[in-house]
């Protein structure tokens, strides 16, 4: 699948879960792929599902892999994938006028996606969040359902994502709930 061919993204912040999930969606597709992940068994454990198409770095190293240390030129990216704005902020330089942002925390309220959204604006990134709530994760206790009586998956909250990344071309400042109806009004 070519999909998301000639296209580079960067996935910051979170190396399990929903950030994996969206890399591995976006290695599929055909994407250049920059992850990164805080520990030397997350970056183990994501190399090994991601194989040797994805590129993944401790944090610390982002920017070497961006300006191209010589093993992989990545330069721009065209799309952020970050768990929240203070994570996306020092990587606004590397990303590309006319990209996009898409924030995967369940915590940036609306107006904080919004002012995010406005103050990017005039290079044409586009700014949206994905909201997840009711995430099914190793480890984790028995929680209340929500009303879809099921727990979401991480692959779920991926392709809601790269909806707002990539389809969604005429949408900013939108934080999207990915919870099972749990934060409907």
């Amino acid at each position: 699948m070519t999909k998301y061919a000639r296209r580079r993204a960067l996935v910051a912040g979170e190396a399990t879960g929903i950030g994996l999930a969206i890399a591995k969606r976006l290695v599929e597709g055909g994407a250049a792929v920059l992850l990164t992940a805080r520990t030397a068994e997350e970056r183990a454990h994501a190399i090994a599902e991601l194989g040797s198409t994805a590129r993944v770095v401790a944090p610390s190293a982002v920017e070497a892999a961006l300006a191209g240390d010589g093993a992989t030129d990545l330069g721009g990216v065209g799309l952020l994938f970050a768990d929240a704005i203070p994570t996306a902020r020092p990587l606004l330089p590397h990303v590309e006028d006319g990209g996009a942002i898409v924030l995967t925390a369940p915590t940036p309220c609306h107006d904080a996606v919004r002012a995010f959204a406005a103050e990017l604006a005039f290079r044409g990134i586009r700014v949206n969040a994905v909201a997840p709530g009711c995430i099914e994760a190793p480890g984790s206790g028995a929680v209340p359902l929500p009303p879809l009586g099921r727990l979401g998956a991480a692959e779920e909250v991926a392709r809601a994502a790269l909806f707002l990344a990539t389809e969604a071309t005429f949408t900013t400042g939108a934080r999207l709930p990915v919870d099972g109806g749990l934060g409907r009004p």
